[in-house]
C-alpha cells in the first residue's frame, strides 16, 4: 500500500510540474520528490554484486547521452552479463521507470569438456594461446615501429631531423628582425626560392599556436604568433605527408613569390617520439578565404574588379614560365576554387593550397604530377577532368582546366556584386543542379552530358562591368578546353576595366 501512495504522489507532482521535460524516479537524487528531469529516457536497472546482493537503480539518461538515438546502446544490456546486470528504458510518461521490472537471467552452467592435459597443468589450446599471443603481439609492435620510422625518415629526408636543442640555430634569426625583413633579405640574395631550411626551422620552433581557424581533409589550420606577428600554420595529418612535402616543394619553387600567391614562410617536421607533426607556415590573412568573405560581404563594382583582377594576376604568374638561370617553371594549380583563395586586408586575393600543383619542365616537356592520392574538388572540375579525357602528358590541358575553375570563381564574385542595391545571395556553382556534396557521376551528367553552366542573371547585362565579367566567365568554361581564354588574357581584360569611370582601385 505505501508503494501505491508513493506512486500517486509522484504522478500528482508530475502533473503539477511546469517543466516540459520527462520526469523520472531517481533513487540517488536529493530533491524532495526523488526525481530527475530529462529530454531523453528514464531507466530502471537491476544489478547483482559479486557477493550476491541484488540492487535496483532508478535514474534518467539525457538525450545527448543516447547513441544511437533510435536504439541507444545505453538501454541494451549485454547478453553475456544478463545474469549480473539488466537495464530497461522508457519514455512514454513521467515516472514510467517505476513500472519497469527488469529481471536477471539465471546463469547457464558451463559444460565440462574433457581435455588432454599436458604436463598436468595446461591443455593443448591453452599452451598454443600462451605461446602465440606474445609472438603476435611482438610482431604487431615491430610492424608499428617500422612504419613510424619510415614516415619519420621520409620527413627527415626532406627537411632534416628535428631536434629540441635550439642552440645550433638560435643565431640564424637576429633579434628584432621581422618576417618581412627576413624574406626581403633572402629574396634579394639571388636564390629566389624562399628562406633557407635552417632559418625555416628556427622560425617554426619559435611559433606559439593560439586558435584553430580552419579544418580540411588534409588537417588543421591554426593562427600562430612569431615575435608578435600573426602567421598561419597548416598542420597536416600524418597520412597526408605527400601533400605536405609537395606543397612545401612547390612553394619553394624559384621565382614563385608574388603578391597574389600566398606568402610561404617555413616548413618543418616536428617529431614528438610518437608521430611526426608536419607544419607549413604561411602569411596570415584575417579575412579568411574568398568563400568566407563572399558569404558575409557584399561587393561594389570596384571591389569585384579588385578581387577578380588580383586572383587572375596570381593565376597568370603561376601559369607563366620564366626562362633564365633563376627561372620559374610553369605551374598549374589543379584545385582552384574560392576556398583556396584568401582575401587580404586591402581587398585583393592570393592563391593558396598548392598541394596538387603540377610543374612543367619545358626543356624536356616533362609534366611533374604530384605523387599523392588526392584529387581536385568535383564541383569545380573541368569537363575533360570529369570524363577522364584530359591528356595528362600535355601540360596546357592542366592550365585550361584551371581556367574553367577560375570562370566559376568569377561567377561567385559577380553574384555578390551590388548594383543599385541589387545582388544575389551567395551560392556555390551548380547549387541548383547538384547536391551539396555531389558525386563525380552527378557532376559528369550535369557538366559533360547536359553541358549545363551556372545561370547568369539578366541584371548583369545592365551594367558594363558585370557584362564584361559575364562574357569572361563564359569564355572560361567552354566545353572545348582549347577555346578557353588564357590567364594572361583574363588579367589584361580585367585590368582594362580599371579605366572605366565608376571603377577605382
Amino acid at each position: 500500500m505505501p508503494e501505491y501512495l508513493l506512486l500517486g504522489v509522484f504522478l500528482i507532482l508530475s502533473f503539477c510540474s511546469s517543466t516540459q521535460g520527462l520526469l523520472c524516479h531517481c533513487d540517488v537524487c536529493t530533491n524532495a520528490n526523488k526525481s530527475c528531469e530529462t529530454d531523453g529516457v528514464c531507466f530502471t536497472s537491476i544489478t547483482k554484486s559479486s557477493a550476491g546482493a541484488i540492487r535496483y537503480g532508478y535514474r534518467c539518461f539525457q538525450k545527448h547521452e543516447l547513441l544511437p538515438a533510435d536504439q541507444p546502446v545505453q538501454c541494451m544490456g549485454s547478453e553475456a552479463k544478463a545474469s549480473e546486470f539488466v537495464i530497461q528504458c522508457c519514455r512514454e510518461k513521467d515516472f514510467c521507470n517505476l513500472y519497469l521490472r527488469p529481471t536477471l537471467v539465471p546463469p547457464t552452467p558451463k559444460p565440462t569438456v574433457p581435455s588432454t592435459s599436458l604436463g598436468g597443468q595446461f591443455t593443448a589450446l591453452e599452451l598454443i594461446a600462451i605461446i602465440s599471443i606474445p609472438i603476435c603481439s611482438l610482431c604487431i609492435i615491430i610492424t608499428i615501429i617500422v612504419c613510424m620510422r619510415q614516415r619519420r625518415a621520409t620527413a627527415r629526408h626532406a627537411y632534416g631531423p628535428y631536434t629540441e636543442d635550439p642552440v645550433e640555430t638560435e643565431n640564424l634569426v637576429c633579434n628584432g628582425q621581422t618576417l618581412t625583413d627576413l624574406i626581403d633579405d633572402f629574396a634579394h640574395s639571388g636564390s629566389g626560392s624562399g628562406l633557407p631550411l635552417l632559418v625555416q626551422r628556427t622560425i617554426a620552433r619559435q611559433i606559439q599556436l593560439h586558435e584553430i581557424i580552419g579544418k580540411g581533409r588534409y588537417g588543421e589550420v591554426w593562427r600562430g604568433r612569431w615575435r608578435g606577428e600573426n602567421v598561419a600554420v597548416k598542420i597536416f595529418h600524418t597520412r597526408e605527408e605527400r601533400s605536405w612535402f609537395r606543397e612545401a616543394e612547390v612553394y619553394q619553387t624559384v621565382m614563385l613569390r608574388h603578391e597574389n600567391i600566398l606568402g610561404f614562410i617555413a616548413a618543418d617536421n616536428k617529431d614528438n617520439g610518437t608521430w611526426t607533426q608536419l607544419w607549413l607556415v604561411t602569411d596570415y590573412h584575417e579575412n579568411g578565404s574568398l568563400f568566407d568573405y563572399l558569404n558575409r560581404t557584399i561587393c561594389d563594382i570596384s571591389g569585384m574588379v579588385k578581387l577578380a583582377l588580383s586572383a587572375a594576376s596570381g593565376l597568370a604568374h603561376l601559369h607563366m614560365e620564366i626562362v633564365g638561370t633563376q627561372g620559374k617553371p610553369a605551374i598549374a594549380h589543379r584545385d582552384l576554387k574560392s576556398k583556396n583563395m584568401l582575401v587580404k586586408k586591402n581587398g585583393t586575393c592570393c592563391i593558396a593550397d598548392l598541394g596538387l600543383a603540377v610543374k612543367h619542365d619545358s626543356s624536356t616537356d616533362y609534366v611533374d604530377i604530384a605523387p599523392n592520392n588526392r584529387v581536385g574538388t568535383k564541383r569545380y572540375m573541368a569537363p575533360e577532368v570529369l570524363d577522364n579525357s584530359i591528356n595528362k602528358d600535355h601540360f596546357e590541358c592542366f592550365k585550361r582546366a584551371d581556367i574553367y575553375s577560375f570562370g566559376l570563381v568569377l561567377w561567385e564574385i559577380a553574384r555578390r556584386t551590388s548594383v543599385g542595391g541589387i545582388y544575389e545571395e551567395y551560392q556555390l556553382p551548380y547549387f541548383d543542379l547538384v547536391p551539396s556534396d555531389p558525386s563525380p557521376e552527378e557532376m559528369k551528367k550535369v557538366v559533360c552530358v547536359e553541358r549545363c553552366r551556372p545561370d547568369i542573371p539578366n541584371r548583369w547585362q545592365s551594367n558594363e562591368a558585370l557584362r564584361v565579367v559575364s562574357k569572361l566567365m563564359k569564355e572560361c568554361w567552354y566545353q572545348n578546353g582549347a577555346a578557353r581564354l588564357t590567364a594572361l588574357r583574363i588579367k589584361k581584360t580585367l585590368a582594362s576595366m580599371v579605366t572605366m569611370e565608376d571603377i577605382k582601385i
